[in-house]
């Protein structure tokens, strides 16, 4: 998974996808953020890349514009609009992303109609301003061991490098802004992180 914030961000999107991004998750916030029309068209833009590559596009908090465009879900944080609204907002069809701290939290995603859950911040994380504390890989390796069905995706901080504990955890996979948006080489990190992930995949289906 891959969400992208940089100068030229088309380019960078296109270099992600071309490395093997599995989903994309636009998320525009902060004090440079687009907003209405423009980030608007600028959200047509990377769901047409995204689709391009069959990739899902999927809007962070923005329901409203997620469900505008026909997105192909959401992703909403506990200071966002509660799950099951959103759930009820943008059907049964789509893809909807929660992040979580606990198992509390992860039980009311689950029951409201979560298709995943994010979990972190794992490590240090310089593109959230109002970023939690560093959670570390304990309570993913946690919710893993209570919900060995539901896909789990790391977040903050994470890259090729410091991956593996994440997978190692129970994560089915990791969402990443520096990662792939501040390399030289964009679509080698995303080829990378792919490589990182598919490991990890093939060493649990052999424990299974």
């Amino acid at each position: 998974m891959g969400s992208v914030n940089a100068q030229e961000p088309l380019s960078v999107l296109e270099d992600a996808l071309r490395g093997g991004i599995t989903c994309f998750q636009l998320r525009e916030k902060g004090a440079r953020a687009l907003v209405g029309m423009e980030k608007k068209a600028f959200a047509e833009s990377c769901q047409r890349l995204c689709a391009q590559y069959g990739v899902p596009f999927i809007v962070n908090d923005d329901v409203d514009l997620a469900v505008e465009i026909n997105a192909d879900g959401v992703h909403i944080g506990q200071d966002d609009a509660e799950a099951r609204f959103v759930r009820k907002r943008i059907g049964p069809g789509k893809i909807l992303g929660v992040s979580v701290h606990s198992i509390e939290e992860t039980e009311a995603a689950i029951s409201a109609g979560a298709n995943y859950v994010g979990m972190g911040p794992v490590y240090p994380t310089v593109t959230k301003d109002d970023a939690k504390p560093v959670a570390g890989t304990a309570m993913i390796e946690e919710v893993a061991r209570l919900y060995p069905d539901l896909p789990i995706v790391g977040i903050g901080g994470i890259t090729a490098a410091n991956a593996e504990p994440v997978f190692r955890a129970g994560a089915s996979g990791v969402s990443v802004i520096s990662a792939i948006a501040s390399s030289a080489n964009p679509e080698m990190a995303a080829k990378r992180l792919e490589e990182v992930s598919l490991k990890w995949r093939r060493e649990r289906s052999v424990l299974r």
